[in-house]
């Protein structure tokens, strides 16, 4: 005696394939495009920190102090930043600032997300919005008094 149950559930595996595919591929875009955000997030923050750091070691007596601590910022920026890649558009120049006023040394980075659009497809999803959802700009910063 042969049941007809097999042929009752053909195609069932691929509707589940298709819903799991679905869920799976949603959390592995949100995990792969908040990822070189965060990454960045971590370098700026740590680039910024170094910065200041290297600055204490500058005597204050130098001559033309303020620029000499901008040339240090500068130099250790670049130095902490090398490994981001040409197609994000990173320039220490542009996107890094520093200032000293009145004792205090801030040193800011503030990159415009809309340079990551060469590397991480932005997509906008019916019900959820735009994926990744990034602020306008990344900003880290970090200051000292002496």
């Amino acid at each position: 005696m042969k049941t007809s149950l097999p042929r009752k559930q053909k195609g069932a595996a691929a509707i589940e394939f298709a819903l799991v595919f679905v869920i799976f591929f949603a959390v592995f875009y949100g995990i792969v495009t908040y990822s070189l955000p965060l990454l960045l997030m971590q370098s700026f923050n740590q680039s910024t920190a170094e910065a200041i750091r290297r600055s204490v070691a500058l005597d204050p007596t130098t001559p033309g102090y303020e620029a000499a601590l901008k040339t240090v910022v500068k130099e250790e920026l670049t130095r902490q930043l090398a490994w981001i890649p040409a197609g994000l558009n990173f320039n220490v120049d542009t996107d890094a600032t520093t200032t000293y006023t009145a004792g205090v040394l801030k040193v800011s980075i503030n990159y415009p997300t809309n340079k990551l659009s060469a590397v991480i497809p932005f997509l906008t999803l019916p019900g959820i919005g735009k994926v990744p959802d990034l602020p306008a700009t990344l900003t880290a910063s970090s200051s000292l008094q002496f």
